[in-house]
């Protein structure tokens, strides 16, 4: 996940968790209001109804036309059971139905005089009142309609708020930090452009003090120095290239005529014969820690071109045939091959040659009978080419670094080698998009597979 949609995420949950805490205490605080406001209505319609026992005469008979008239006053639902210090009902708003009440609340007005419950349906408001000498029960019971109706729709209100209010929230952070870190992902894109062939380019630096501007400015800094680091490189890499070949080249031509006069006795001759194998070793060196150093990925892909892989195989073993003239090569199609097969991938015909070149050279120096087969195998996704010889194989435990630099396994033992021929490979492999593993099928076959995807 970027760097935009963790900032914009977090921050729209953590917006919307206080966004959802504060309608849940709109909710809870509407809720206790109006719980509070029907209590104290409750309240005042039984002070009003005291009020009214109170100052009327003939109670039982003014009581009809003072609910009637009044009738304003009257809670939703409303009903009034009014009992004597007797306990017997005097009183009720309730007509032409049969009257129940709960006597145990009676007694339990005794003890406390007032009770009031809100967690029956409907609410009751009781009290125990002394009016001109004689005790009244009052008990009045309701339903807050009108307020529980007014929460419910508060309730949908909120929620449809808070959906509303989490999405914007959601939009916008992702919006404006999209804003905010532009000049980020801006900064990231110049940053990918650069190669080690365009060291020179400057991270534009835009006019500010935010921490943006100071990493491009540090990232230019950076670029400087490596730039610096390259160049003296590769300024030791073309003096390297001058002064160590020219004088090994002029040491192998030396010794070749040196070699070809005829009165050298057999032991100087056979010791002129090793300096000569140990000059070829040292070019063949010289030579690989060059091509480790010359080329990368950006710097060839430019140059990339239509390439048959068998034009490729012979030219290579043309090129190796000079240096071990009794090396045979079988070269054979698989029956597995389609008919479309081209036998053409992309890439550069003469770093493919190095590629097979020294494939062809192991097989030469670690084969028993200086043959080398090859299996080319294209599908319709993948060509695979098989280089398979026949010699000693490489232990398990040494086949996970084959293709490491300066790597020779116990089967190269008094063979001489640089180390770097099949690392140098496997990065050429790379930079054509294709990989290379080595397998024994048998006790004495080496087998290196190469498969180019199409």
């Amino acid at each position: 996940m970027s760097l935009k949609r963790k900032i914009a995420l977090n921050l729209s949950i953590a917006f919307s968790l206080l966004f959802g805490i504060v309608m849940l205490i709109i909710y809870m605080s509407f809720n206790d209001f109006r719980r509070d406001e029907f209590k104290e209505r409750f309240r005042q319609r039984l002070e009003f109804t005291t009020h009214f026992i109170s100052k009327s005469k003939d109670f039982e008979e003014e009581a009809p036309i003072f609910f009637n008239e009044n009738s304003d006053n009257i809670l939703l639902n409303e009903t009034i059971l009014i009992f004597n210090a007797q306990k017997e009902l005097i009183y009720s708003t309730i007509k032409d139905r049969n009257v129940t009440w709960d006597s145990a609340l009676l007694k339990e007005l005794d003890e406390k005089k007032i009770i009031y419950s809100e967690k029956t349906v409907p609410e009751i408001y009781a009290a125990l009142r002394k009016i001109n000498g004689e005790e009244y029960y009052i008990l009045t019971s309701a339903l807050d309609t009108n307020g529980k109706s007014k929460l419910s729709y508060l309730k949908y209100l909120l929620v449809a708020a808070y959906v509303m209010s989490t999405l914007l929230i959601w939009f916008f952070s992702y919006y404006f930090m999209g804003q905010f870190l532009r000049p980020l992902e801006d900064l990231n894109k110049e940053i990918s452009e650069v190669t080690a062939h365009k060291l020179t380019t400057q991270i534009p630096v835009q006019e500010s003090d935010d921490e943006i501007s100071i990493l491009a400015q540090s990232f230019n800094t950076m670029i400087v120095r490596l730039n610096d680091v390259f160049q003296s490189q590769k300024d030791f890499t073309a003096s390297a290239s001058h002064e160590i070949r020219t004088p090994i080249t002029r040491m192998s031509f030396q010794l070749e005529n040196l070699i070809k006069l005829q009165q050298h006795s057999p032991e100087t001759l056979s010791s002129l014969k090793r300096i000569q194998q140990d000059v070829y070793q040292l070019s063949d060196l010289t030579n690989s820690l060059l091509l480790l150093t010359k080329f990368d990925k950006e710097n060839i892909q430019s140059i990339y071109e239509e390439v048959r892989i068998d034009e490729v195989i012979f030219g290579a073993f043309e090129t190796i045939e000079k240096s071990y003239p009794h090396l045979k090569m079988d070269f054979l199609i698989s029956e597995d091959t389609s008919d479309e097969a081209v036998l053409v991938i992309n890439g550069i015909h003469s770093l493919l040659e190095i590629v097979f070149i020294n494939l062809f050279k192991n097989a030469a120096v670690y084969s028993n009978n200086m043959e080398v087969d090859v299996l080319i195998t294209e599908t319709a996704s993948d060509l695979i080419v098989d280089v398979i010889s026949q010699g000693n194989t490489i232990p398990e435990e040494e086949q996970s670094k084959l293709f490491e630099a300066f790597m020779r396994g116990n089967n190269s033992q008094n063979i001489s080698g640089s180390g770097l021929g099949l690392r140098i490979v496997k990065r050429i492999l790379e930079y054509h998009g294709a990989n290379i593993f080595y397998s024994s099928p048998l006790d004495d076959i080496n087998k290196f597979s190469i498969i180019f995807n199409k």
